[in-house]
């Protein structure tokens, strides 16, 4: 037994989760709306650690082989992403009164946000390059004991992250007392859905 493929699990998944994108938006922002923080940490982190553990598994190469597969998920991921990132940009645009403490008095409900949760971590097909093709083909080459060491590096560094995100972004809730940083950041964010989903149609057309 070696510690060595934990930490090579460990400082892949980390190094590819932490770029920015369309799931790590939305946990920062219900970081900050302090809506389920700790429902959405744990629903993209249980996503990630079965996608990593069917990618070791032998997903990736079933996905990498099959194109039909990818881009079915490739177009199901460009409208989600379009419509939450319109979303985005009509709460920058047209919502009154933006505040914390008014963002905080307007949860949306546990159920729309795991299945949002679930969206966000099942329908980006860049959550499945990461886990199931990249980090599943390198983990995959370990014999069975060192890929099961492998695959829990990984899911701690999804675990680590989430969490620390999501509840991170709960102390930097103060910096959004004023309706400007909201409008700044319902902005940015549509901005990162819309980019993220242009990118993937250019890759399908392209």
């Amino acid at each position: 037994m070696t510690i060595t493929p934990f930490i090579r699990g460990f400082s892949l998944s980390a190094s590819l989760i932490i770029a920015i994108g369309a799931q790590n938006a939305f946990v920062l922002r219900q970081g900050l709306r302090r809506n389920f923080v700790f429902a959405t940490a744990i629903i993209c982190s249980l996503a990630d650690a079965l996608l990593i553990s069917l990618g070791v598994g032998g997903m990736g190469v079933l996905v990498t082989r099959i194109p039909a597969i990818a881009n079915f998920v490739t177009w199901g991921g460009v409208i989600f992403l379009l419509i939450y990132g319109g979303m985005a940009f009509r709460s920058a645009l047209f919502k009154s009164n933006l505040n914390l403490n008014n963002e905080i008095g307007q949860k949306k409900s546990l159920r729309v946000t795991i299945l949002t949760a679930l969206g966000f971590s099942f329908l980006n097909p860049h959550v499945y390059l990461d886990t199931v093709v990249l980090i599943g083909s390198l983990g995959a080459q370990y014999l069975a004991c060192e890929r099961i060491i492998f695959i829990i590096g990984a899911i701690s560094a999804s675990f680590t992250w989430f969490f620390g995100l999501s509840y991170g972004a709960v102390r930097l809730a103060s910096l959004f007392q004023k309706p400007v940083a909201w409008r700044v950041l319902d902005t940015l964010v549509g901005i990162v859905m819309w980019w993220i989903a242009l990118v993937l149609v250019i890759g399908i057309l392209g």
